[in-house]
Parts: structure tokens; sequence; C-alpha cells
């Protein structure tokens, strides 16, 4: 990959040029099409269906090549990852392949990953930062505290590396000049960042970050899943992070040999003070409510995805952070960035995402309130109309053309030209077993909805998933929940009544009430179990910093079933509709 020169950070001009994108998107949408095409016209893909230099047209476009999944992509990228260099999907370099997390469908998807995505990725980060900057300003010399672990990259057979979208985004030489640009160096040393081992990286980073907390301006990772996952290891371990800093020497855990000599050099001696700071701030803690603030006190804001699937996280981060400001992450995937934050002062509830037009060529696809895909034809960015949800559709320089995200958003207004959205649900995630549908955003809904029950005993539920059983007859949903504490099986019974009552889908409704769907049954998991589901996860060489947890598991995810039933510890059926 070429290495270029970053030139420096000016928060005005980079509004002033999303400003006049957003004001022309139709035509910066046309030209970005055009681009894409020009600069793959010997791409073998387009060439099968009649595409070559001449076709600029969107219509034109769109009335020759289909729209594409996934899996109608597959046996091409899997040429790439074997090796062929020839134009398959894209005229440009593919210096890598990027695995998607592999947690939505039970298996990762390989995905072309080349220097204008990363350049892309770069765009995206100026962009959503001057509106940060602007509502939030940092210091010059200020760090970000982020939570960022880079998988391993592999060689495939056919020679060309493979990583997670986060890992290559890491590696790539122009990623930390692009941070550096905007004031967001890392507290840890890169080979914290690159540790094999993720559990000692997480407990460096804790302790890189407070090692610089003067100096820390905001708190970082991709997701809330993972700053909440953060902060409640702090909680377990932070008298040993305390007893480093007191001794000047790193605790044993750590036995990475590069993590243990940059730790060192950070550490450099015994700092009592520092660690009697801590150690009193910890213990004046109230249930460790301000966690966040009380160890960063020049920290700005907390930030990180915090909508969709992460939704059910920001309670406890809200927790930790106290009166911090939790600002949303932009909207994006491992195929690439869409849209992004540019009004970070709505709270993650509120949270919009302004599409950037440059990013790619959009269109999308009506969704019907039922959530099928209608039959109508998708539309393009500025077509869009306001309260109707779309599926997003995809076309990049990466070689993905009229590619289906499987996303499901909804159009709350515009900016500029520009449409301003947020993100409901996956489309592919849904719990059924007859007429019934539910999304991840309906069985986000239940669970919140039970969890109040659960709240009154004071305690919360830490994670949590599902699954349809129908090796009884009829078939049932089965949540699984890993909580905080014990409680009577009457509260729970009462929480299990709750969730069977959540799905409010007619279809759900109506066939339980004819028992054509059974009983629905809460599964309480042993402490931890959710860990080990991550576990799985990296051990099949997902990144750290892009795992979401699976919230509907399929039968062929064979191994987390396994996990999820070998730690149960009580069962408990509706009666609801009885």
């Amino acid at each position: 990959m070429l290495e270029k020169k970053v030139e420096n950070f000016n928060m005005n001009r980079v509004i002033d040029e999303f400003e006049e994108m957003t004001r022309n998107a139709d035509q910066v949408q046309k030209q970005t099409l055009k681009e894409i095409l020009h600069k793959n016209k010997s791409a073998i893909y387009l060439q099968n269906f009649g595409i070559n230099g001449n076709t600029t047209d969107p219509e034109a476009f769109k009335a020759l090549v289909p729209l594409v999944t996934d899996l109608d992509l597959e046996p091409y990228i899997k040429r790439m990852v074997d090796g062929d260099t020839s134009p398959i999907l894209t005229a440009l370099p593919v210096p890598a392949i990027s695995l998607s997390s592999g947690t939505s469908q039970g298996r990762p998807k390989f995905i072309p990953f080349t220097d204008e995505l990363m350049e892309n990725t770069l765009q995206l980060f100026r962009t959503a930062f001057a509106f940060r900057n602007r509502d939030f300003p940092i210091d010059d010399n200020g760090r970000a505290l982020q939570f960022i672990f880079s998988s391993k990259q592999y060689i495939s057979k056919g020679g060309v590396p493979v990583g997670t979208a986060t890992t290559n985004v890491y590696r790539n030489p122009n990623f930390k000049a692009g941070m550096k640009a905007i004031q967001s160096l890392c507290c840890s040393p890169d080979e914290v960042i690159f540790s094999p081992d993720v559990h000692q990286a997480l407990y460096c980073h804790l302790l890189s970050g407070i090692l610089f907390r003067d100096q820390v301006q905001y708190v970082f990772a991709s997701f809330a899943h993972g700053l909440v996952h953060a902060f409640r290891t702090f909680e377990q371990l932070w008298e040993e992070v305390v007893t480093d800093i007191e001794d000047g020497v790193l605790s044993s855990r750590i036995t990475v040999p590069s993590v243990r000599t940059a730790m060192a050099k950070l550490l450099s001696g015994p700092n009592p003070e520092l660690a009697e700071t801590i150690r009193t701030k910890c213990m004046s803690l109230s249930n460790w409510y301000g966690l966040i603030p009380a160890l960063f006190l020049n920290a700005k804001y907390v930030y990180g995805i915090m909508t969709g699937s992460m939704e059910p996280y920001v309670k406890k981060l809200r927790h930790y952070a106290g009166e911090l400001p939790l600002v949303s992450h932009d909207y994006g995937s491992s195929e690439g960035w869409i849209a992004a934050n540019v009004k970070p002062r709505l709270s993650p509830e509120e949270a919009t995402f302004a599409v950037v037009p440059n990013l790619g060529y959009f269109e999308f696809l009506p969704v019907s309130e039922t959530g099928e895909t209608e039959q109508e034809p998708p539309v393009g960015l500025t077509e869009v109309k306001i309260g109707q949800e779309y599926e997003v559709v995809i076309t990049n320089y990466a070689g993905l053309y009229r590619y289906r995200l499987g996303d499901v958003v909804k159009i709350v207004g515009f900016y500029n030209k520009t449409p301003q959205l947020k993100f409901i649900c996956r489309r592919n995630l849904i719990l059924s077993i007859n007429i019934d549908k539910n999304t991840e955003r309906d069985l986000q809904m239940s669970v919140e909805s039970a969890a109040k029950r659960l709240a009154e005993e004071k305690i919360e539920v830490i994670d949590f998933s599902s699954h349809v059983d129908v090796s009884t007859e009829p078939g049932h949903y089965v949540i699984y929940w890993e909580i905080s504490g014990e409680t009577e099986d009457d509260v729970l019974q009462d929480c299990c009544n709750c969730l069977d009552k959540g799905f409010i889908d007619a279809g759900y409704m109506s066939s339980r009430k004819c028992k054509t769907i059974g009983a629905l049954e809460l599964r309480v998991v042993e402490r931890g179990t959710f860990r080990k589901v991550q576990e799985h996860f990296l051990g099949l060489g997902s990144s750290a910093g892009q795992f979401k947890m699976p919230r509907c598991v399929k039968p062929n995810n064979v191994k987390v079933l396994q996990i999820l039933c070998d730690n149960v510890v009580s069962r408990f059926f509706s009666t609801a509709f009885e």
C-alpha cells in the first residue's frame, strides 16, 4: 500500500466540504458512480453484464447490473482469495481481504479491501471528528483511550492477506498518521493493539489510559459492548492495576514479550501518588457510577456504536459515563462506510446519520410495514421519503455492485440534500416458526420490557441471545439470559411471561393463542457464558473490536448453541397465553 502524506486537519474546511457535497448530493452521486465504473471498466464481473467504460448513466447501470447479496458474490471473491489476480470484481489492486465478524449469519463473509476503502475510512473519520470537535473541542496535545484490537492477518493459500475489516484498517500505514492528524493518538503502544492475547491487551489498554489520564480527551471502542466489557473488567482488576502503578512493575498476567517490553517503558518506575489517587477514586464511587469521568477528569465524551444491536448496553454505559455525553459512532459495515454522525449532541436513542454522498453509490430498497422487501425498484439517494424504511444497497470502489447490505434503515430527515437515517435492524436476523416474523429489534424491545421487572430486584441483564427450537412440536422461542445476580423463581417466571407478551407481531400472537407456537422458554445461563461465546468467535478469527453478540443463533451454529445449552442453570416456560 502507498503511504500518503497526511495534511494538517482543518475543522472548518472539512465541514465546509461536507456542506458543499451534501448540497449537491445528486450530482455527487452521479459523479461517484461514473468514477467507480471508469476505474473498474476492465472488471470481468461488469463486462459480463455489458458494462464498459462508456456506461456512466445510473439508469443504464441499474438496467444491466442485478441486485445481489454476499452469496451471489461469494464465488468471485473466493477466486480472489485463492490467488486469481485477474480483474474479477475490480480493476484496482486488492492488497487484502476483509472478514466480517460472522456473528450475524454464523459464518464470516469475505470482502475485498482496497486503498480506496481505506481513504474512505479516513475521510469518514475526519468528517465525523470535525463535527464532534466543533461541539466538544479537545486539546491539541490530547489523547484518546481507544479500546482497539487488531487480530492477526493470515495469508490465504493464494497468497492474499486476510483479516477482519478493523485489522486491515489498523495495520494500514496511513491509519496512525490519520489519527494523529485529528488529535486522536491512542494511549496504548502499538504492541498492545497488535497483541495476540486480547485479555492482556485489554488490561494494558486500561493501564495505559490511567498512565495518560490527564491527557485523555475521550474514550472510544468500536461498539458499546466493548466499552461496557472494558469497565466491567476494570471493576474486577482495578486493585491489580493500582499495584502495577504503585510498584512500577507490570503484572505477571502480561506474558507476551513485546507487550511487556512496551508497557515497562510506559510505566517507567513507581508512581505511588497516582496509585493513591486512583485507589481513592475507586473506593469513593457508589456502585461504580461515574467511573469514566472519575478516572479521566479531562474526558469530554464517550464514543462508540450505540445503536441497533448495541442499544442494550447503553444503560450500563451511561452508568459508567455519569454526566459525560455518549456520542454515537458513525454508520457503516465491513463492506464500507455509509454515513456520519453530524449531530453528535443527540443521545444514542435519538442519533441519526447523514449519508456521505461520495463514499459510494447508494440505492434504497423499500421495506413494507411487515418487514418484507417490496416489489418496487430501489430509489436513489435523494429520492427517499421521510418516514419510510429501506434496505441499503451499495456500489463501491472495491468491487461491490448493487450489493444488498441486509441493513434496514429509516429516513428521518435530510441534511441539505442527503438523507439522515436511523439504523433499525438486520433483515436476516428473524425469529420465525410459521407466520410469525420477529426482527432483532422486536427481540430487543421484548428483552427491554422484561428487564424492567428484573430491575425492580436491582438485577440487570448482562447479555442475551435467542434461538428457535423446532425439535419439539409445536416449535417455540428460546431466550438466553445472563443476569447480574440471583433472584426468586417467581421473578424470573414473571420475566418469562413478559418476554412472551413482548413480541407483539400479529402472526406471533395469533399463533401463540391457537397454540401453533409453543410457550416461550427463558433459559438463564451461568455468569461468564457470553464471554465464552465471544471467545469462540475470537478463536475463529473475529476481532475483539469488531465482535457483536449474535442475537439469534441459527441451527447451523452448533458450537454456540452447545455453549449456551451447556451453561443453563434454570429454565422457565411462559404461562402468558394459558
